[in-house]
């Protein structure tokens, strides 16, 4: 058995380029996997639009209640309705807008439960009722 060996030549011996693989840091050719993009993606404007809009939404509303029972009430009626309108812009409008909204309604509704809960540790009763 004999072990078949290159011949030598002006070149035997020399360095040969070896492919290598790259590191995928930098683009080296057509992506392998398709790429998907969301069709209506969230900006930052959207976003704040639509924190704005709710801030004011449940700020109109709070000032409504004349004591702590009915501006809990009130916060409550408003941000029922604001999600609902959440999640109505999340199916068919845009979802920056209706990120917006619930963030800023359940910070709303976080405010309002602290408020009842400051009365209740203060005055020793429950005040929604």
């Amino acid at each position: 058995m004999t072990i078949a060996r290159p011949e030598p030549g002006p070149d035997f011996g020399a360095a040969r380029p070896v492919p290598r693989t790259p590191s995928g840091l930098f683009p080296s050719g057509p992506p392998t996997r398709p790429t998907y993009r969301e069709p209506h993606p969230i900006t930052g404007g959207g976003v704040a639009a639509g924190g704005g809009t709710a801030a004011g939404w449940l700020l109109l509303f709070g000032l409504l209640g004349t004591d702590v029972a009915s501006y809990a009430w009130w916060t409550v009626i408003a941000g029922l309705l604001a999600w609902v309108t959440a999640l109505v812009l999340v199916r068919y409008g845009d979802r920056g807008v209706a990120t917006g909204v619930a963030i800023v309604t359940a910070g709303g509704w976080s405010i309002a439960a602290a408020v009842v809960a400051v009365r209740w540790a203060t005055g020793g009763d429950w005040p929604l009722w």
